[in-house]
């Protein structure tokens, strides 16, 4: 069976920017800047953790996931302090990061909890706090190893309910969802995506929209969608990505991308130059 999360991933990778390693005392504040999410790990504690009204108190190891910017504030003890290491977390795509979308704002999870995370935390931060050569590209490869590991465990141990991890958890929902993410260009019909699940059609539409919160054909627009955008930010012609991704012509791409986007693919191009200006 094809790797589901490989080829999220492909499509949509990320890049871990290790910032710090080693204890941490007293206040400290990460700020909500340049689109980017923060993996920490908390090798020791206690640790308070401050964001958007919200309070966490970590005990034990744990992995603290932000994918998406927001700022946060840790309070430790002033001498005694937290070991921690923290990394940047860069989603190609951003905040339109599928994966990104699959996540809340903030997730904690105990290092018991996700298999095989206490092996990587240790290397992690042998190697963070060693003086040999590579240190930082390893860690921060480290790092990303340490998200997949986070994924997996939120499709496998089925806490997630509704949205893009929970179908990808689904026994037989997760090969309709690789399907379309292999082939986005190809016309897929109701019938052969539930074909590919190895379901009837009724039971099939029905499981979908209840477990991803949309209908099949919603998800693959928004998926391809997506990658057009992707495209068009790398600097493709409209033309070529949207015989890519599954449209005709670029008359039928703009239609599905402003049903989806709520703009025409080249006023998105205007408003992200706007933005950037």
């Amino acid at each position: 069976m094809t790797d589901r999360l490989a080829v999220l991933l492909e499509r949509y990778p990320v890049a871990a920017d290790v910032f710090h390693a080693g204890a941490l005392c007293g206040i400290h504040q990460v700020e909500a800047a340049g689109g980017l999410g923060q993996l920490h790990l908390v090798r020791r504690g206690p640790l308070e953790v401050f964001h958007g009204g919200g309070t966490l108190r970590i005990e034990e190891p744990s992995v603290l996931l932000y994918p998406r910017p927001l700022a946060h504030r840790f309070v430790s003890d002033a001498e005694v302090g937290a070991d921690m290491a923290c990394a940047h977390l860069r989603f190609d795509s951003g905040a339109s990061n599928p994966i990104v979308r699959a996540l809340p704002d903030v997730l904690c999870l105990p290092l018991d909890a996700i298999p095989g995370a206490h092996g990587v935390l240790a290397l992690l931060f042998e190697e963070a706090l060693a003086q040999r050569c590579g240190r930082v590209a390893l860690v921060n490869r480290l790092f990303e190893v340490l998200l997949i590991q986070i994924l997996r465990e939120r499709m496998e141990s089925g806490q997630v309910q509704v949205g893009l991890l929970a179908g990808l958890g689904h026994p037989r929902l997760r090969h309709a969802l690789v399907a379309m993410h292999e082939a986005p260009a190809k016309d897929w019909s109701l019938d052969e995506l539930a074909a590919v699940a190895g379901m009837s059609r009724s039971a099939f539409a029905n499981a979908f929209r209840d477990a991803v919160g949309t209908t099949p054909g919603q998800y693959l627009q928004g998926w391809r969608v997506g990658l057009a955008q992707q495209a068009l930010r790398q600097g493709r012609p409209l033309k070529r990505v949207a015989d890519d991704v599954g449209y005709g012509s670029d008359a039928a791409l703009s239609r599905a991308f402003k049903a989806h986007a709520g703009m025409s693919p080249r006023e998105w191009l205007r408003s992200r130059a706007t933005a950037r200006a």
